[in-house]
């Protein structure tokens, strides 16, 4: 589909990471955009400042005329409810209508694409590469699943040649996609409504895989995941030799430091910006794919140095000599307990407190035993109810109570929460280090917990 013929944007679900940054890219090339979502957030207060106007009622009446034109293209997330009004009248109105992975997919034709996929990474692999890539002054556009705090976006923009985008398997979006370059960072069950069985997963990651194309037509694997044989893969790892490795890793002052090895030397004693292996394993993908493009290696070196993270990719908001304030967005079991261990790595024999909002009735349900076992390790946990998202309904009994049951924590260790609640309990709490952890709207906790910090401890 040629986008340049279409004049006017409209998306619903405008407040969403993906979709907001579709709704910047056609922002920023001049096209008029507007939009709905249900909440007014800091995301799409930083919409509304850039100039897109966003209402947050579903009403018809505040749809722009210009909606059900030919020069209009409705753009929509399939967390959309059947029920929407808005969504009733377009379908039934409006002359262009395409799901959010299908206009990626369009704008991706317009140059090299580089698609990064995986249960886990994608995001951080993605701004690493991305600000690598522009840091060396490569003509790029990359559209990300999380805010880059260098950026203070999620859209990266100097030019047209390469498209760099997230492959996310959500609803199998990632079909729509054919890349030049592609990487897998991880396969493993996470969004179990659209892949109940992993068998699933890995076939429909393969068919991914399939659609890379010429020129380059080149897929990056990790070495430490059981992806089934590609020939010609180039491999990455941060257990064994690979094609590309990392090893050698340091902790000096809670920074982490390492050596990369590519297929014909060796760089010393690079930053690590975000600390834990499974980041390391996220930058070595990134080191990998910018070594392979042939990105000059002190370009590169200079881009860790100056990497200043991710929003809610273990963000550090507060940290005294008496406590320790961390934000994630894990809300998978192996992200959960990747978090954590890193947390210990960096903060060896101090007390976590963590507070966890699990995201989606049916996540929720199928890895209640996992979810279990990470957060038993550790020390208080706070449970809130489940974020629903885009579910309207529950799996059976499914409740933050039956998973807090099987928590061996001890009770007067364990509770549930609202989240209206939850900064109250916290302050009665005997800890060193306090996590945040989940991807619904926990964030909103944030600036609460850093204002009664920096009251309480300076």
């Amino acid at each position: 589909m040629n986008l340049n013929k279409f004049d006017f944007f409209y998306f619903l679900g405008i407040g969403g990471m993906g979709m907001s940054s579709l709704a910047r890219y056609f922002n920023s090339v001049g096209k008029t955009v507007c939009g709905h979502d249900r909440n007014r957030t800091f995301l799409t207060e930083k919409l509304e400042k850039e100039g897109i106007y966003i209402n947050y009622h579903d009403s018809i009446e505040l749809l722009p005329k210009w909606t059900i034109s030919k020069q209009c293209l409705i753009v929509y997330t399939p967390a959309i409810p059947n029920h929407h009004k808005q969504w009733i009248y377009l379908k039934k109105y409006g002359k262009n209508i395409k799901k959010r992975s299908q206009v990626l997919s369009f704008i991706a034709e317009n140059g090299i694409c580089i698609a990064i996929g995986g249960t886990h990474g994608k995001t951080t692999t993605c701004t690493f590469l991305g600000h690598i890539l522009y840091s060396a002054g490569i003509h790029i556009t990359a559209l990300l699943g999380g805010i880059s705090e260098n950026y203070k976006s999620n859209i990266i923009l100097s030019g047209t040649h390469i498209f760099l985008v997230e492959a996310d398997e959500f609803d199998r979006s990632f079909l729509y996609l054919s890349p030049n370059i592609a990487c897998v960072t991880s396969i493993e069950q996470d969004h179990v409504d659209t892949y109940p069985k992993k068998e699933i997963l890995k076939k429909s990651y393969i068919a991914f895989l399939n659609r890379i194309k010429k020129p380059y037509k080149k897929i990056f694997l990790c070495q430490e995941e059981s992806f089934p044989l590609i020939k010609n893969a180039i491999y990455y790892s941060v257990i064994g030799k690979a094609n590309y490795y990392s090893n050698h890793i340091s902790i000096k002052g809670n920074k982490w430091y390492f050596d990369f090895h590519t297929p014909t030397e060796t760089w010393k004693f690079l930053p690590l910006p975000i600390p834990g292996i499974h980041n390391l394993k996220n930058v070595t993908a990134a080191l990998a794919i910018s070594d392979y493009l042939k990105i000059d290696k002190e370009k590169v070196r200079k881009a860790l140095f100056l990497f200043k993270g991710i929003k809610r990719r273990y963000s550090i908001h507060y940290q005294s000599k008496k406590k320790i304030y961390i934000d994630d967005y894990a809300h998978h079991p192996t992200e959960i307990n990747a978090l954590i261990h890193t947390v210990k790595k960096c903060f060896p024999n101090k007390k976590i407190l963590g507070i966890f909002q699990p995201h989606l009735f049916s996540r929720t349900k199928f890895f209640e035993e996992s979810f279990a076992r990470s957060l038993e390790n550790l020390d208080i946990l706070i449970l809130l109810d489940i974020y629903p998202a885009r579910e309207f309904y529950t799996y059976g009994t499914m409740n933050s109570n039956s998973l807090l049951e099987k928590i061996k924590i001890s009770s007067k260790n364990k509770e549930i929460s609202t989240l209206s609640k939850v900064l109250e309990k916290v302050k009665k709490k005997h800890f060193d280090v306090l996590l945040t952890i989940g991807a619904g709207d926990i964030d909103t906790l944030i600036i609460p917990i850093k204002k009664w910090l920096y009251k309480r401890y300076g």
